[in-house]
Order: structure tokens, then sequence, then C-alpha cells
């Protein structure tokens, strides 16, 4: 095998034909050695590859020519699509390799059969758009193959219908289902399991792993090679995962279920449709407890009064239900399943009620329309370790983002993976020459009263120079939604017509095309615009980060992990917080240079960077730019024609 893998990115590569801008890169040539040495030896790698490396060739390459039956699980259903849909076909036909691929989504990505005939017949929506888009719906269903939701354009992905004509591992009645023969799930995962390569992704293969439910778990005892990809967001996924939770949202849909169950298979029971309306309620009053969106430490309940009662009637309600629904659950299947569901939703309450334990903390959090309980693992690292025992296959990681300079003993403790071999390649890109990193002088603290003005003023200089083309990103809602504020009026007094956008204004697709499209925009950005986001060419020539990244201190999770690494006499801060902000951090920094010919300036705001004995590490784990504080040496960067 590592004679074809050489072959296939050499100089005669057969890829250079189907790629315009392919050329070798030694960077990629040698990750791909190492993928197919781990194949080899069904070992455990965990990779770094520089933007523009070409990663995701890289390992495709050494997994069709021998990787045996493989998963790759992706960051993102966006770039699990890509590389089902694009990247996949390419390097198989490239190739000529034999192997079958197929696509599996979560349950809530397939129309459900059985929950577009409970809608259609229930006939309650919200608003005339949500009849509208049922309407479609019911005739997509009838001419789709995949039943996957993303084959309906018409319908957008976030539409409040598609919570009614899609299951949830909850609601779905498994082969008690009158439409079980045609169902879409069972469909992609047959598809699944006679294929030789699987695309999922990230929050698909953990809810599987941890509660053997949307198929990955069949596929595993006949997989060889695992490839995690954006590897990066995996001890956030698997903590999530490898936690509990309950959700308001889980209770209102058991109230809605048992209301349209109970209507068609048990209508001479008054009693049921009346008890789901009070757990119903209950739900709604528990979220409304709490003023603010956000996150608490189950201890902070103590400071809220209406907390306690409002739980304890919520206990009392699903109680109740359950009762009835006992006593009708062989009705239907319907109303078994709700039967089912109840006193499992009953347990997990129960659990979270019952107190703290000393390896996890309990925490809630305060969404717009709910509320969910959680309680999380203060360390996956022996649950993972625990997870990728057994039988012998080869386990591969791969992001631009998982070292601290080269040293990847943060991500390692994390997950586990002790015994992991390591590789670290830069990125392929002349940053000498492609980029600039500016650290403005004369900002006050981060913390301070007007600081986000002072950034906006900072960055003033630097848009004009620019001609707009900018990301500016940020580390909180309010501190985006300020600058705008700002920015919006300076635009206005000064004259300027680049367009301004604002996260939130649209999908982050939509606004990114629409960027690209303007050439001369100013977008503001939070969480979701540092990381997964490509603008490559002129469009993009200014990236503008007002913070670093560190993770909220009152944070509930980080709190109790930072407590705990404390107590065992560890250094919480520079083992734990600095490692994962200098990952976002970069992150961040990776919107800038994403192909060769890009050039531009990464203006990054904070003092810290500079004042703080710890700048200099995360100064040194930033792309090998030249460096100025100067803001008339940054402000010319955009008038010098690069190097031939």
């Amino acid at each position: 095998m590592p004679t074809k893998v050489e072959r296939f990115f050499s100089e005669q590569s057969p890829l250079a034909a189907e790629v315009v801008s392919f050329r070798p890169r030694a960077q990629q040539r040698e990750m791909a050695l190492a993928v197919a040495d781990a194949i080899r030896d069904n070992a455990i790698l965990v990779v770094e590859a520089g933007t523009g490396t070409g990663k995701t060739f890289a390992y495709l390459v050494p997994a069709l020519l021998d990787g045996g039956k493989v998963i790759i699980s992706t960051g993102t259903k966006n770039l699990q699509d890509q590389l089902f849909q694009k990247d996949l076909p390419m390097v198989r036909d490239t190739l000529k390799a034999a192997v079958s691929v197929a696509l599996l989504k979560g349950r809530a990505n397939y129309v459900c059969h059985y929950h577009l005939e409970r809608a259609l017949s229930d006939g309650r929506f919200a608003t005339r758009e949500d009849v509208k888009h049922l309407g479609k719906i019911k005739k997509y269903a009838k001419v789709t193959q995949s039943g996957d939701k993303s084959g309906l354009a018409d319908v957008p992905e976030n539409a409040p219908i598609w919570m009614h004509v899609t299951s949830t591992r909850d609601n779905c009645l498994g082969q008690e289902c009158p439409n079980h023969k045609e169902c879409f799930v069972l469909k992609a995962r047959s598809e699944a399991m006679k294929a030789d390569i699987v695309v999922v992704n990230h929050h698909l293969f953990f809810a599987d792993v941890m509660l053997r439910d949307e198929g990955v778990a069949e596929l595993l005892p006949a997989c060889n090679t695992v490839i995690f990809d954006e590897a990066h967001q995996l001890p956030e996924t698997a903590s999530l995962f490898f936690g509990e939770n309950l959700s308001t949202t889980q209770l209102l849909d058991l109230a809605r279920d048992t209301r349209i169950e109970a209507a068609a298979s048990a209508k001479d029971f008054a009693p049921l449709p009346k008890a789901a309306d009070e757990l119903d309620k209950a739900a709604r009053d528990l979220r409304l407890v709490f003023k603010k969106e956000g996150r608490l430490p189950a201890i902070a309940t103590e400071n809220f009064k209406d907390f306690a009662p409002a739980l304890k009637t919520l206990g009392e309600k699903l109680v109740q239900l359950n009762g009835l629904l006992e006593k009708q659950a062989e009705r239907s299947e319907g109303l078994e399943n709700c039967w089912q569901r109840g006193q499992a939703l009953a347990q997990q309450l129960k659990q979270w009620q019952d107190g703290d334990a000393p390896d996890k903390v309990r925490w809630l959090e305060i969404f717009h329309h709910s509320l969910q309980l959680n309680t999380t693992p203060l360390s996956i690292a022996e649950i993972f370790e625990r997870q990728i025992g057994g039988s012998p296959r080869a386990w591969i990681f791969t992001s631009a983002t998982l070292a601290v300079k080269q040293d990847f003993s943060h991500y390692q403790n994390e997950m586990g993976l002790l015994k992991a071999r390591t590789a670290c390649w830069d990125s392929p890109f002349n940053y000498g020459e492609q980029g600039l990193l500016y650290v403005p002088q004369g900002l006050p603290e981060p913390n301070s009263e007007g600081y986000t003005e002072a950034v906006v003023q900072a960055a003033l200089p630097l848009l004009e120079a620019s001609k707009g083309r900018a990301f500016m990103l940020f580390t909180s809602l309010r501190a985006m939604q300020r600058a705008h504020e700002i920015l919006g009026a300076e635009f206005d007094r000064r004259g300027w017509d680049y367009p301004l956008m604002l996260q939130g204004e649209g999908s982050r697709n939509e606004l990114l095309t629409r960027f690209r499209e303007h050439g001369n925009a100013v977008l503001l950005g939070s969480q979701s615009f540092w990381e997964g986001v490509d603008v490559r060419g002129e469009a993009l020539s200014l990236v503008i980060i007002d913070k670093l990244p560190f993770a909220p201190p009152d944070d509930p999770v980080l709190a109790a992990r930072i407590a705990q690494l404390n107590k065992q006499g560890r250094n919480a801060f520079m083992e734990y917080q600095l490692p994962r902000t200098i990952i976002t951090l970069k992150q961040g920094a990776g919107r800038l240079i994403r192909d060769e010919t890009d050039r531009g300036v990464l203006m990054i705001c904070d003092p810290r960077l500079i004042s703080k004995h710890y700048g200099k590490r995360i100064w040194q784990s930033l792309p090998p730019m030249k460096r100025t504080r100067v803001e008339a040496e940054a402000v010319a960067f955009f008038n010098t024609p690069p190097n031939p």
C-alpha cells in the first residue's frame, strides 16, 4: 500500500487531472503514509495537519485502498454531505476502487411515515407556514428514495414542522410500527451495514455508542477503521453523550404525543389528554422560573425560591400521567410507547433530583423556550478509553487544531488516548509572505467597561484599509451586538458603503453566500463563525478577534473540572484552560488564509497576548506570520503587493 499511496500524492498523481489546484505536498503524502501505517497496525493515531495540507484526501486514499470497512465521522452535517457527495466519489473514481459508500444521519433527519400520518390527521399547527410545509413534505415522502430532509430544499431544515414528521429515540415505535417495512431510517441503516465506507457525524456516533440507538453500534463490530475528522470537537460532544440530560422539550413532546395518540386510540378516556395538558403546563412553568438564558450549577437553584416547588409539581404530574398511560397502553402501539417514555423520563428526573456524585457535575441550561437538566462526567478519558477498547481496529483522530506547540498531551489526556501515536504537520502556506499578525497598542484590559468600544475604534483604520472584506469574531453575543451598533453608526458617519452583516440574520450558509457575493462586506460573528467556515480569495482579507477565547469561568462544568484539577494539586489553568483557549484561537485564526494565494491581516485585540506570562505560549502556537504592534504597518500591508 505505501507505493500506491506515494503514487497518488506524486507529480504523476491521477488526481491532477481531476483537481485543477492539485500539487504534490510533502505534508499530505507523509500524513497519508502515517494513516496507512495505523490502518495496517490497528493503531490509534492523533494527527494535526495545518490548513492547506489536504487532510481529507490524506486519510481517504489509504482508507479506500486498504481500510476494510471504514466509519468516517465528521464534525458537521455540512462536512458529512461534502464528503459523501464530492470528496469520496472523486477519490474512489480516481483510484478506481470498487468500494460502496453510504451516508447515515440521525433519525431526526429522515421523514417518519407514522408521525407524518399522525401530523396530517391531527391538523393543529401554529402557523399557515407549517400547513404549507406539511403539504410539501407529504408529496416528498411519496417520491424520495432516502427520506432525508436535506433533499427537500423547499422546506428549511430548521422549520418547526420537521419535529412533527420525524421520529426521536423516545417516540420511535421500532418493530411495532405499522410503517416498519417502509421506514427511511431502517433503509439508511441497512445500506450502511452493506457499505464499505460509512459517513456519519460525531453526534450520531456518540449517541449510538452510548445509547445503542442510531445504527452505528451495529456497524462497529464489523468495522476495521474509524476516522474522526474535526476531532477537536470530540471532547465536547463526548461529554454531552457520556452524561445524562432531561429537557422540558422531551416532556412537552410526551404530552403532545399522548394527546395525539389518545385522540386516535382512546377517545373515550377523557382523563388522559387532561393529564397531558397538566404535564405540559408544569414543564412550561419550570422554564418560566428563570428570566434569563444561560447555565447554572445545580446548587445555584437555591437562589430561585420557585424552582424546587415547580420541579416537585413536574414530577407529580409526570407520575400522574404515567399511571393513566399504564391503564391505556394496551390500546395501541403509540400509547404503549408513550407509557414507556414516561417511565424512562420519570427515572431520569428522579436521578437528577437525587444529588451530586463525586465524579459528575449537575447543572442546568436555560434556553429561550426550554430548560435542560444535565449531569456531566468531570472526565471522559476513562469512559472513552473503554469505548475504543475491545476488537482490534484503527482509530484516526485528525484536525487542523489538536496540539499546543506540537504537544498533544492536553488532547490525549482529555480523550484517554495516552498510548496513541501522534504526528504534526505545519501548513504548506507561506505565512511569512501571506499574512501579518497585528496586536494593537493601548487597549484596556478585556474586562474593562468600554472594551468593545475600544476594539471597534482600533479596528476602524484596518477596515478602511482593507475596504471591508472582514470577519470580526467575538467571544460573546453581547459584545458582538454592541460592536454591530457602534459600527453601524460609524459606517453612516463616515459614508462607508461596506455591507454590515450580523450572525443570526440568516443561516450560516446564507450569510456566507452573501458575504462572498458582496466582496466587500464586514461580517460580525460569535461561536458559529470561529470554525468550519471557508472563504477563499479577496472577499476575506482581514480577521479581527476581540478577546482570547477563554471559556467563561462561571460555566458549571468548567468550574467543576477546574476545582477537581486544583484539588489534585495540578495547575488547572496551564493544563486545561490555556490549551483549550489556544486550540479555539487557532480555529479562529485559521479563517484568514485558506489557500496559497490568500493574503490578509489577523488582528488580535487582547493585550493579554503581550502582557501576561502565558501570552508567549499562545503567540508561539499561532501561524508563523510577520508580527507587528504598529497600526501604520498593518494598514500598509493592504497596499503592499505580494512578492512574485
